[in-house]
């Protein structure tokens, strides 16, 4: 079984773990409530996609 030869040191852990940190999120604004929400999804506010009435919103 393979067993490190060393310690691996706090640095080294932490530089390797440098990348894990959460991204934040993208954003658009829909064109018609000016609402924000996740891009390629149907707004919540207004329930439009594409220009589309297409789901009912979240408010009703």
């Amino acid at each position: 079984m393979a067993v490190p030869k060393r310690k691996t040191s706090s640095s080294r852990s932490k530089q390797r773990r440098a990348h894990d940190a959460l991204k934040p999120g993208n954003v658009v604004t829909c064109p018609n409530c000016g609402a924000f929400h996740k891009p390629h999804r149907v707004c919540p506010e207004c329930g439009q996609y594409k220009g589309r009435t297409v789901g009912p919103t979240r408010n009703k």
